[in-house]
């Protein structure tokens, strides 16, 4: 996660266990922050696994825009997408039923590191 976007903001390596919350850093992007110290980003690598306590609800849309009933996931998978274009967001969690989504667009959700595949 820490890329340019971030690069004026403080950062640290995600740990097994932390409590993160997604956060605007007023750099133009969203990225993860630790619940106790919010104005440091924390950084993760692709293929961190990460949960969600409360559950996450999703509702996805049809091709023609319906909107269909809410899924909740409890885990997902952060990923980096469309890194070969420039200037648009990459950080993405990808859900168990192979869904992807951007982070950018979220509100502040919290979300626990669960994986030991951390920085």
């Amino acid at each position: 996660m820490c890329d340019y976007s971030l690069q004026n903001v403080s950062t640290r390596p995600a740990a097994v266990g932390d409590q993160l919350v997604t956060r605007d850093f007023r750099t133009g992007t969203r990225g993860f922050a630790d619940v106790a110290t919010p104005s440091v980003a924390i950084c993760l690598l692709p293929g961190t696994e990460i949960a969600f306590p409360e559950g996450l609800p999703v509702v996805h849309r049809t091709l023609l825009g319906w909107r269909r009933k809410p899924v909740r996931y409890y885990t997902a998978i952060f990923r980096q997408i469309n890194k070969q274009v420039l200037n648009v967001h990459h950080d993405a969690l990808e859900f168990p039923d192979g869904h992807v989504m951007l982070l950018a667009p979220w509100n502040d959700r919290v979300l626990d590191v669960t994986s030991s595949q951390v920085i």
